[in-house]
């Protein structure tokens, strides 16, 4: 079964597209604005709901959420889990790749003169290095491309690029990200995940009857390439 770049893009094009809008209004506020500008611009407006509730936003990112979910998957259908797993598994891989390589530093290093005028969240552990990109959106993106792959209804797209967003805008609000940190993770999810679900997609074995059934699925209904 050949499956190319064209044919994922066709599958996820609301997705794809709504990401695209988004992606120029992003660049756009780059343009217009310095790094610094972005970034007090987010830290200096905070809220007790914000505060208690972007910690847990910020965990639908984690790489554990993924992998929890895939194995929950494993009990309807071992394709989809699969997929989740390598399309985690590759992203992350290469986020750390492109972490070592640009050194980063973040918020908290990157005004280590200024922290008095920074705002934390309480009880969030801040880290210091390794800034760019975004690996908590880098995995919210990936997982949104092959989430609105997957499902039938393509709608679902749009309500996913919802999910990556609120997934960065958590790591800026609790200051574990700049604004070109977000982008660059969700760009790099986007496109890594396009690309290897083209790839291992195609592979003929993910598309036998016995990767299409799950624990609680022995027997298989069908073989549609969707779920």
């Amino acid at each position: 079964m050949n499956i190319s770049i064209k044919d994922v893009l066709q599958r996820i094009k609301p997705f794809f597209i709504f990401y695209l809008i988004l992606l120029c209004c992003c660049l756009v506020i780059k343009l217009a604005f310095t790094k610094d500008e972005i970034y007090f611009a987010v830290n200096s407006r905070h809220a007790d709901l914000l505060d208690n509730i972007e910690p847990y936003i910020t965990d639908l990112g984690n790489g554990w959420t993924i992998v929890i979910l895939a194995a929950l998957l494993t009990l309807y259908n071992y394709r989809v889990a699969f997929l989740m797993v390598t399309t985690f598994l590759v992203t992350s891989l290469a986020v750390q790749i492109v972490k070592f390589f640009f050194d980063a530093p973040r918020p908290k290093l990157y005004f280590k003169d200024q922290l008095s005028k920074l705002y934390f969240v309480k009880g969030v552990d801040i880290l210091s290095r390794d800034s760019f990109p975004s690996g908590h959106t880098l995995t919210a993106f990936a997982t949104g491309v092959l989430v609105t792959y997957l499902v039938k209804n393509k709608n679902w797209g749009i309500l996913l690029v919802f999910y990556g967003v609120m997934v960065g805008f958590s790591r800026m609000y609790l200051s574990e990200h700049f604004f070109e940190d977000v982008i660059g993770g969700s760009v790099l999810g986007v496109f890594l995940a396009i690309f290897w679900i083209s790839w291992i997609d195609s592979k003929a074995f993910l598309h036998s009857p016995g990767w299409n059934r799950g624990l609680l699925k022995p027997e298989v209904g069908d073989r549609k390439s969707e779920v």
